[in-house]
């Protein structure tokens, strides 16, 4: 006998479905008596506040069964009409065919991507265990809620789901609690065939809890695994519920036909009548609404947290100042000006360094006035300098503000934007650039999740030298500066490497890329204004002595070769501007005025960077040049690479005489 508050989700979900023509009725349909218990007995939340600080997080890594909590959304009491499900995945709807922050009230990540929810949620595990540690004071424990997880066998099967799960089974996220469909469905059919290891064995060798054997349709069996993985403080906890795809469907329960098709009319009517559900297309009796609704008890869970809250600022009024700052994430007061009078001193001082070393300086800089910085690198921490003087390991017994993801780049890039999306720490994470590649997705999610998550990337080119083509990026740089709303910067010396810094944490609603050198680059004198220009993402870093006759742009490790290939030009009687371009996503921003003025019109142009040549065409045209690279590169020292891969004072002199 199926509970009438788990069957409205069922329906409410087949004719979403059902009505759009397309989607997955049958997860939310499987997954419904989880959702019941969970939601109606166990998540603390506040539909009339959806982001209520200490609000329990709900995940589900699933996402290709939106339908599941947009019907959960819809009959707590948020902001989803019945209308916004008659809308399911049609345009400009609440309810995308998958589930998308920003778009539904209640959605606390986008998911589809799988395996990136379950890396999102222990992200905000983690975050929310380092703010417990930081904030909360005996009595006050103003940080203290779970995230809940749904996932399923497709989540398992994903690469990321090992890495992240190893990482949150040593850090002991005990707040963390999952709940698997395990309903041995995928599209293909049963899955007996190509997944077949053990999950509680699995898990249990991460360091989870594991509660195996639980029917998913028995909502006691399913409170009592929640009740218990609440009790185990020192280990997440996966539940593995056995369920049937499609349960209840009259006659395709426990088909993969339900996975991502409609029911049908008649199957959907036949169902209506194999359980009782004696109402019609999107009704929902008022007695169910009624149960349903979790108005009144979000009001009183965030009254009481109000109140508690006050008394620990009147308490604690410096940490309570600090700790609402950070949830309405914003930058202390006088942060330009620190930023301001650390870049005087940087240019006073004119080192000579790489920009990986200018990276860990401008991290230093920052730190001292961003307590909320959380930073990490996949195992290379000595290579990215992400750590800092002040920075603290984070184990599974103690807080910090630094992690060692280990060698995950993937894992710790999804991980990342989860404590991003959590809030109230700002994370970034270091790897070589050439391993962006492993991380793509989650990269991609930050960008369209609009998160401020910072991706730190060195040894940026084939100046790296002896490691070989595996570990020189080539078309690296090109590709991420082609993801939309991503800021990717390549400074060329300490001060841009500081403005770059300092503009991606103030980018509220983009993430970054800052990609790093690992050889030393030049520091290059600026005037005042040419100093304030850096942040415009490209600028005139050099003028030439008289009329100039073309430009050269060129970003990181390359600017010095344009600055030396300008002398050589002027020794010519030749004159042009080199233009600094750090951040080619930031200049195409600035007004047409401002980009006339760095690029006239009329002037022929050549690009100069250690990488693919293709991307350069939108800014020097067809008539213009290139010195880059569209091919791999070689196990060598860098100064042989450069000379023999055309990099050269001479070569870049003759592409510019090439486009007089």
């Amino acid at each position: 006998m199926t509970s009438q508050l788990a069957n409205a989700i069922r329906f409410l979900s087949a004719d979403a479905v059902q009505q759009a023509n397309s989607g997955h009725p049958g997860a939310p349909m499987g997954m419904a008596d989880m959702a019941e218990v969970l939601w109606h007995q166990f998540l603390r939340h506040n539909p009339a506040n959806p982001h209520f600080v200490n609000r329990d997080r709900f995940v589900l890594s699933n996402g290709h069964a939106s339908m599941l909590i947009y019907s959960l959304l819809h009959l707590t009491g948020y902001n989803v009409s019945i209308e916004d499900l008659k809308n399911f995945r049609q345009w400009h709807s609440k309810t995308p065919g998958h589930p998308e922050y920003g778009y539904t009230d209640g959605v606390e990540t986008t998911t589809g991507p799988l395996g990136q929810g379950i890396a999102n949620a222990v992200g905000m595990a983690l975050a929310e265990y380092l703010l417990a540690k930081e904030f909360n004071r005996d009595g006050f424990p103003i940080v203290d809620h779970y995230t809940y997880v749904f996932l399923g066998d497709g989540c398992l099967m994903e690469g990321i789901s090992h890495e992240v799960a190893s990482l949150a089974g040593t850090l002991g996220l005990g707040k963390l609690i999952c709940l698997y469909d395990d309903n041995n469905i995928s599209i293909d059919g049963k899955i007996d065939n190509w997944f077949s290891e053990n999950v509680p064995e699995r898990f249990e060798s991460y360091g989870w809890h594991v509660v195996g054997g639980v029917d998913g349709h028995d909502q006691a069996a399913i409170k009592a695994a929640i009740e218990q993985a609440q009790q185990v403080t020192d280990k997440p906890s996966m539940i593995c519920c056995k369920t049937l795809i499609g349960k209840g469907a009259a006659t395709k329960e426990g088909s993969h036909k339900t996975h991502g098709a409609p029911l049908g009319a008649e199957e959907i009517e036949a169902t209506r009548k194999a359980l009782g559900w004696n109402y019609g297309a999107f009704e929902v009796p008022q007695d169910v609404y009624d149960a349903w609704n979790a108005k009144e008890a979000g009001a009183e869970l965030e009254q009481g947290w109000t109140e508690l809250f006050f008394n620990y600022s009147q308490q604690y009024p410096e940490l309570a100042a600090e700790f609402e700052r950070r949830q309405q994430g914003e930058l202390p007061e006088g942060f330009d000006a620190h930023i301001q009078a650390a870049l005087q001193d940087i240019c006073s001082k004119a080192e000579k360094i790489a920009t990986r070393k200018a990276s860990q300086n401008a991290i230093e800089v920052l730190a001292a006035v961003l307590p909320e910085l959380v930073g990490g690198s996949a195992d290379l921490t000595p290579s990215n300098l992400t750590d800092w003087k002040a920075s603290v390991s984070v184990t599974r017994d103690n807080g910090g503000n630094y992690i060692h993801y280990g060698v995950r780049e993937f894992g710790m890039s999804a991980i990342m934007n989860g404590m991003n999306l959590h809030g109230g720490v700002r994370p970034f994470g270091g790897t070589f650039l050439m391993f962006s590649e492993y991380a793509r997705n989650a990269l991609r999610m930050a960008a369209l999740m609009k998160t401020n998550t910072l991706f730190v990337y060195t040894h940026d080119s084939i100046g790296l030298g002896e490691d070989g083509p595996t570990h020189q990026p080539v078309e690296q740089i090109a590709t991420l500066r082609m993801i939309p709303n991503m800021k990717v910067w390549r400074p060329c010396d300490t001060a841009e490497s500081l403005v770059a810094w300092s503009e991606a944490v103030k980018a509220k609603t983009s993430p970054a890329c800052l990609i790093f050198s690992r050889q030393n680059l030049l520091f290059v004198a600026r005037d005042e204004a040419t100093v304030a220009n850096i942040a415009k993402g490209g600028y005139v870093l050099q003028a030439a002595a008289g009329d100039a006759q073309a430009v050269i742009l060129a970003t990181g490790s390359e600017v010095e070769l344009a600055l030396n290939a300008q002398a050589a030009l002027a020794e010519q009687g030749i004159h042009v501007n080199v233009v600094s371009m750090p951040c080619t996503n930031v200049f195409d921003a600035q007004d047409k005025a401002y980009q006339s003025s760095v690029l006239p019109k009329g002037l022929p142009r050549v690009a100069v960077e250690a990488g693919v040549t293709d991307f350069w065409r939108k800014y020097v045209g067809l008539d213009g040049a290139v010195v880059g690279i569209d091919h791999f590169g070689e196990s060598a020292p860098a100064e042989i690479l450069f000379k023999e891969f055309g990099f050269t004072t001479e070569n870049v002199v003759n592409a510019v005489k090439s486009v007089l």
